[in-house]
């Protein structure tokens, strides 16, 4: 029940940083910090 938590709340952060970033490269570092609070998370 949690990792399906984890899991959307994962991917709701990763889809509303995905529409809000304007480059490539901006959408790199924000997966980049995404992953990070996940590791952190865990």
């Amino acid at each position: 029940m949690t990792r399906k938590i984890i899991l959307v709340v994962t991917a709701s952060v990763l889809a509303l940083t995905a529409s809000a970033c304007n480059t490539v490269r901006g959408l790199g570092q924000d997966l980049e910090s995404v992953a990070d609070g996940v590791d952190e998370a865990t």
